[in-house]
């Protein structure tokens, strides 16, 4: 009955070592199905962050670009309105001298206008009292 009762221990015994065999191998299958799963969900959180990044870095590095095209655009206004007013500064000082200038031969040409004058009117004038004494 002992040696039975032996056997029968030994059975269980064998039984029980073989079911946790069977378990462990259970567990490590499941524990490696979980830890692919694990990976293939950390591998598409990463490349989901990686596009995340990628599209954070392009929107802005288009904004930098924007800002750099807007900055340019403001420099080349004003360059513009600079140019322009120095233009118009240059017109004005060319049109006041150029004034200047037709005043002074306007003035040159009155007074040689006046001198001509003044001449024929002296010649006119003896021309006169030589015909008045001639009478």
């Amino acid at each position: 009955h002992e040696r039975e009762h032996d056997r029968e221990i030994s059975e269980l015994i064998t039984k029980h070592e073989e079911e946790i065999e069977e378990l462990r191998a259970e567990l490590n299958k499941e524990q490696q199905h979980l830890l692919d799963e694990l990976q293939q969900q950390m591998a598409a959180t990463h490349k989901a962050e990686i596009e995340q990044a990628q599209l954070q870095l392009q929107t802005l590095h288009s904004l930098e670009l924007e800002a750099l095209r807007l900055s340019l655009n403001n420099m080349h206004t004003s360059q513009l309105e600079l140019t322009q007013s120095n233009l118009r500064k240059e017109k004005e000082t060319a049109l006041v001298e150029l004034r200047e200038m037709l005043n002074d031969k306007r003035a040159q040409e009155v007074a040689i206008l006046q001198s001509r004058h003044q001449l024929e009117w002296e010649k006119i004038k003896e021309q006169c009292l030589k015909e008045k004494e001639d009478l």
